[in-house]
């Protein structure tokens, strides 16, 4: 399996695996958050043994045949695709009755229906999109940064952007300056690694600029809903 075909199939497996999160919250009606978390325990799990009984090896895999993908003015396909996809959702979402409608689900899906509006489809669509950019996100991370997959390697990025999606109020293009500050700040903490720090300290940078964000999120959320002649 050469890269291109490696890249595919991420994106569709990450697709198929978002499917439980379409049925569980769409149709089942369960709670998103505790989901998620489930879900994102069994893929560290799920992966690590996938690993052992496909592939008979254990904590990395690195096959020849899988080429890392092409470098274009240092950075991979992936790179600039995913700061095509910015443009094209922050294009969708405010002009495109795709992305309308999109966003009338997701804040008030009892009226959209009235207008005749399947929240369900809606939801399930978008899910869907979302584990396909997952998958190449993965892609990017094992063909593009290291040509090689080792149990765990996200190491907690995931929640990284989570906190850019809040951080960023769910908008493509404040999602993506969000995440060039995560980004930011983990460049920062190998610069910093090469000048003698320990690399506990280093690696724990972006994660230090995560908590930072949430606290200042969270502060100005709660000053917007506070009332005007409320006491401190």
């Amino acid at each position: 399996m050469h890269a291109p075909h490696a890249v595919l199939a991420a994106a569709l497996a990450a697709a198929a695996y978002s499917l439980i999160l379409a049925v569980g919250t769409v149709t089942l009606r369960g709670d998103a958050v505790v989901l998620g978390v489930a879900m994102n325990l069994l893929a560290v799990g799920l992966t690590s043994f996938l690993l052992r009984t496909v592939f008979g090896v254990q904590g990395t895999f690195d096959d020849p045949a899988l080429a890392g993908l092409p470098l274009i003015g240092g950075l991979s396909p992936l790179a600039y695709l995913s700061w095509i996809a910015v443009a094209v959702a922050a294009l969708m979402l405010s002009r495109h009755v795709w992305g309308l409608r999109v966003r009338g689900v997701g804040e008030a899906p009892d009226a959209a229906a009235t207008l005749g509006v399947s929240p369900a489809k809606y939801k399930y669509a978008a899910i869907l999109l979302s584990g396909v950019l997952c998958g190449l996100a993965g892609a990017q991370l094992a063909l593009g940064n290291v040509t090689l997959f080792s149990e765990n390697m996200t190491a907690g990025r995931g929640w990284i952007a989570v906190v850019a999606v809040m951080l960023g109020r769910a908008l493509p293009v404040g999602v993506l300056l969000a995440a060039l500050l995560f980004g930011l700040a983990e460049a920062a903490g190998f610069r910093l690694q090469g000048l003698g720090l320990p690399q506990q300290a280093t690696d724990a940078a972006p994660y230090v600029v995560t908590l930072g964000a949430l606290f200042l999120t969270t502060a100005r959320r709660r000053r917007r809903t506070r009332p005007s002649g409320a006491v401190s």
